[in-house]
């Protein structure tokens, strides 16, 4: 045991020199440089992002966040949204319906699937994928042609609404 007498205090001593550094560290900051003062600003102070916008004949990238907000959107309001609804959406929000694919949001035997896939074939030949999850959830990307020039692997439904 008599190894462990001076346990208390070779903790102490390291940890009380850490604290006076620390106090004397802050003492040193004033908030001022040069004798001026500092300029902050906060998270309700900052500038507010500009909502993306759809460039017709830009290419994927250029349209990869409007894509995003616009099926973000419909998320948001319906977590469980199909395919119409998604293929709907980007319609309405300018997107070319006959360059799209989308996935069936029903399997073969009726039941409602985990994931919807969309996608539209963009004029820079890039695909914009967008994947609804469960709840809700969402990912995309932007991404060539697979090799028969399609967007998804998976099999797409007919858009014929």
């Amino acid at each position: 045991m008599s190894r462990f007498k001076n346990f208390p205090r070779a903790v102490l001593l390291p940890t009380s020199a850490l604290l006076f550094a620390s106090v004397a560290l802050v003492g040193c900051t004033s908030g001022a440089t040069n004798g001026g003062p500092v300029e902050t600003t906060t998270a309700a102070e900052a500038t507010p992002t500009q909502a993306p916008e759809f460039v017709p004949d830009g290419g994927a990238e250029a349209n990869h966040a409007y894509f995003d907000a616009t099926l973000k959107q419909v998320l948001s309001a319906n977590p469980g949204a199909g395919s119409k609804d998604l293929v709907n959406a980007l319609v309405d929000a300018g997107f070319d319906k006959s360059k799209m694919e989308v996935t069936s949001d029903k399997t073969p035997i009726g039941l409602d699937t985990t994931f919807v896939i969309v996608s539209v074939h963009m004029p820079d030949n890039m695909c914009l994928l967008g994947e609804r999850g469960p709840d809700g959830r969402y990912a995309s990307l932007v991404s060539k042609p697979i090799s028969s020039g399609k967007c998804q692997l998976a099999k797409s439904i007919d858009i014929d609404w």
